[in-house]
């Protein structure tokens, strides 16, 4: 750890973020400037504690809108009791990469419910984006969405020809894809992703945690397993 991370996040302990510190790390007052530069072992354990403390905050302020799916728009059980809530991009390698693991977690457990939001941040990613809403709308997500990955990064060939394994209306699909509702949503997904300060795809809300990047399935479970 360079001196002038160690001198930031002091600067943090004893600064704004100092109570939301020392609750989260159980640190009293007694704890000086002196004994944190000396003890600089503590330091990132503090920002890790201070930061999942920030990452809370943002979720409570918007929990209740990114577990609500755009409606088709989930794989597993769709009335599980457990919630993972994935931001995606049929462009994003690492997405791409998560695929399996994600299904092993669905096969593993009768009781997850997986939300996709649809986020193209990726170029050439929208009009997969728009027709993924389509196939929801046409109860025919997960299909599409399977089918979306394996044909690799996007195309307007590749989106039809997922749509078409996928046994989507095409018509409809395109009609849908070019909607109001279509832009809403895509929208509504940007802005909450924002919100959550998340950078790129994959990220995710798994319980009550936000977490950012592609991670090992195993990092997925335990969190949704400690959903308090």
């Amino acid at each position: 750890m360079t001196r002038h991370l160690i001198t930031a996040l002091v600067a943090l302990a004893f600064g704004f973020g100092g109570a939301a510190l020392w609750s989260a790390t159980g640190l009293g007052n007694g704890f000086t400037r002196s004994y944190l530069l000396a003890n600089p072992e503590i330091l990132p354990e503090m920002a890790e504690a201070y930061q999942s403390d920030q990452a809370a905050e943002r979720l409570a302020d918007v929990s209740d809108e990114v577990d609500t799916a755009f409606p088709g728009a989930v794989l597993g059980n769709s009335d599980g009791s457990k919630t993972l809530v994935k931001f995606t991009d049929y462009g994003c390698t690492y997405c791409r990469q998560s695929i399996a693991e994600i299904d092993e977690l669905i096969a593993a457990d009768p009781e997850l419910r997986v939300i996709v939001r649809e986020w193209p941040i990726f170029e050439g990613s929208e009009q997969a984006a728009r027709f993924g809403l389509a196939a929801a709308r046409q109860g025919k997500f997960p299909a599409y969405y399977h089918a979306m990955f394996e044909l690799g990064p996007p195309t307007q060939d590749s989106v039809e020809q997922a749509a078409r394994i996928a046994g989507l209306d095409l018509e409809q699909a395109r009609d849908f894809a070019a909607s109001d509702q279509a832009t809403a949503e895509l929208a509504k997904n940007m802005a909450l992703a924002r919100r959550l300060q998340f950078t790129g795809t994959p990220s995710w809300v798994a319980g009550d945690e936000v977490i950012e990047g592609y991670v090992p399935s195993e990092r997925l479970a335990a969190a949704l397993d400690s959903e308090g």
